[in-house]
């Protein structure tokens, strides 16, 4: 059966940022996970939670770059409790390497933010057998979740960062991997975005019950290192810059586009567990032939295909749920 999706009163919309969001709550005490923390989105929803006064963990594939950029949030945001940790999620021995020492630490969890991500790439393998985007988008994300879930904390959050994206495509659950040929990028990407959501779906239902919520959010278009395997004259021809650049109008900055996820993380608005959200708020549902840039499509709300993905990922990872 479909997920229900209802708007909230959300004093929070398309033009909040990061800060804004977070205006007026406290985290000290609480830690906070971010994949993807050392660029793009991830830098402004690190400095947010930080600002705020989350302890934060970022695993990043990078050492350098990643600790640079920790040093860099330490100074501006006057907290030292950012901390970074090795992780690549296209590994997935370096993800359960990072979770267990999570474990070993004795932390537990309040947020965890599955923000990273890549988008149209040329078509590869990770783990010399799955279809980069959806292994690293979601397979690569759904482990780290499973392996964490066990310090998740009562009250902990998870949020995935999907995308309008997901509009492309539903899970191709008969060929997730385009094994049997026929890769595009974007219907890749598409599938993906999807699974992010349907991840939400499945991991609420499972985790909600012990008072653990998990949401799935679009961040709006925002133009990052995320279009790095896209050339300048494609970007040109989706209309996403004119000819001398310029980022066309509707697109967020960085600040702006973390801020539904930071929304989705702490919001006292928001009590519905699995759903997804755009803009700060629960996002609509929409037909499936709906042509706008908004709104939840029926393949990423159905509990049913989420169940489905749990189960077929579950057997890709060869990872179970921890009770």
């Amino acid at each position: 059966m479909p997920l229900e999706q209802r708007p909230v009163a959300s004093p929070f919309g398309f033009a909040s940022e990061a800060r804004d969001v977070l205006a007026g709550i406290d985290l000290t005490g609480r830690t906070a996970v971010v994949t993807g923390g050392a660029s793009g989105l991830g830098v402004e929803t690190v400095r947010a939670l930080a600002r705020a006064g989350a302890h934060v963990i970022m695993p990043v594939r990078n050492r350098e770059s990643g600790e640079n950029v920790a040093a860099g949030l330490r100074e501006a945001t006057g907290n030292d409790a950012i901390e970074v940790a090795d992780m690549d999620l296209a590994d997935f021995d370096s993800v359960r390497a990072f979770a267990d020492g999570m474990i070993g630490r004795g932390l537990k969890i309040d947020i965890l933010i599955n923000n990273a991500g890549i988008m149209a790439t040329p078509e590869r393998r990770i783990m010399g057998r799955f279809e980069s985007q959806f292994g690293t988008n979601h397979l690569g994300h759904m482990l780290l979740a499973q392996r964490l879930a066990p310090i998740f904390a009562p009250g902990a959050r998870v949020v995935a960062l999907s995308s309008i994206g997901h509009r492309i495509s539903p899970v191709r659950f008969d060929d997730p991997n385009f094994d049997n040929g026929g890769y595009e990028k974007w219907t890749a990407y598409g599938q993906s975005k999807t699974a992010n959501a349907l991840f939400a779906l499945a991991l609420n239902a499972r985790l909600e019950p012990r008072g653990v919520t998990a949401f799935s959010v679009h961040p709006g278009g925002i133009m990052t290192n995320l279009q790095r395997d896209m050339s300048q004259d494609e970007i040109r021809a989706l209309g996403w810059v004119d000819e001398n650049g310029k980022v066309r109008d509707g697109f967020k900055t960085p600040a702006g586009g973390a801020a539904t996820a930071l929304w989705a993380a702490t919001s006292p608005l928001l009590t519905a567990g699995g759903v997804y959200c755009e803009d700060c708020n629960v996002a609509v549902a929409v037909d499936a032939g709906e042509k706008a840039m908004s709104g939840i499509r029926p393949w990423a709300m159905d509990s049913e295909a989420a169940e489905r993905l749990w189960a077929m990922s579950e057997v890709m990872l060869g990872e179970k749920l921890p009770a």
